[in-house]
């Protein structure tokens, strides 16, 4: 099978901060699935017809709209769909106008703002990888959950075949193969072991249904109501897969931090308390936040 190869051409509004969207994704890059290099973001992805593989060129967007690429297909019918995943991980149906009126004269985030207008949400390419990304991160540092989910990916993720891209070789694996994985064979705490495989179950026989645009409350809900999965990571999974532009991770460490450097109290209720004057785009405000 040879792979169709396709130009991408993604239109947003302007600004775009290109540049802290790649720092996000080299900071989490899965391997096998995930590769940054010289500006250009490339990840394989799941579509309706076939695996995909597309390549972003985040270092390159100085001149504005659009954001070019390429798309590597099994079936060039999977483009709109491929398309449409790009979007949403990019945050780019987002129109920072609001965002920037909003923090514009805020004492804490309104340099922030100013500094590095255009700040995206990171979105996510899958609702299964989004989710057991997250439990995965549960307690230990980004580099050491990227390198938890390529474990998962080298034993569970299919193969590329002809559309591996060098480094970029597997789909992440789906919801079914990780459901039916033993907790007790994967290299991880036993309780986030079976918390992992339990989410993973609820999303292969469609108990718990993720889609971008989804009422978040529901959402929500759903994932609490499941072993190993707290407010946090309810919140965080909300806000990334379902595209909830009104999440603050009051109890998150970065938060914390942020809010201690800047003279202010870190603690979940003082922050939650701060945050509310950033209704109703707490998602975008968190984002400066972390960066101050």
């Amino acid at each position: 099978m040879t792979p169709t190869r396709v130009p991408l051409q993604l239109r947003y509004t302007p600004p775009l901060d290109a540049a802290a969207l790649l720092h996000h994704f080299a900071n989490r890059a899965v391997p096998g699935i995930e590769r940054i290099e010289d500006g250009t973001y490339t990840r394989s992805l799941t579509l309706p017809r076939g695996p995909g593989v597309v390549s972003l060129a985040l270092g390159d967007v100085a001149a504005g709209p659009p954001l070019s690429g390429e798309l590597a297909l099994t079936d060039r019918r999977d483009q709109a769909a491929a398309e449409t995943l790009c979007r949403a991980l990019l945050d780019l149906d987002h129109d920072p106008s609001p965002v920037q009126a909003k923090l514009a004269g805020d004492p804490l985030l309104g340099p922030a703002a100013a500094a590095s207008p255009g700040r995206r949400v990171p979105g996510a390419a899958d609702a299964t990888e989004l989710c057991v990304r997250t439990v995965l991160g549960q307690q230990i540092s980004l580099a050491g959950a990227a390198t938890a989910a390529g474990r998962l990916v080298a034993r569970f993720g299919a193969e590329l075949g002809p559309l591996a891209d060098g480094t970029v070789t597997h789909l992440f694996p789906t919801a079914a193969s990780l459901a039916a994985a033993d907790p007790e064979t994967l290299a991880m705490p036993r309780a986030r072991a079976r918390s992992l495989v339990g989410l993973a179950a609820a999303l292969a026989d469609g108990d718990l249904v993720l889609r971008r645009g989804d009422d978040p409350a529901t959402a929500r809900d759903r994932l609490l109501a499941l072993a190993g999965i707290g407010p946090w990571s309810a919140d965080y999974i909300v806000m990334r897969v379902l595209g909830d532009h009104d999440v603050f991770l009051a109890s998150d460490l970065g938060v914390r931090r942020a809010l201690e450097r800047a003279g202010l109290q870190g603690d979940p209720r003082a922050a939650a308390a701060l945050a509310e004057r950033w209704r109703p785009l707490r998602s975008y405000a968190m984002q400066y936040l972390w960066t101050i």
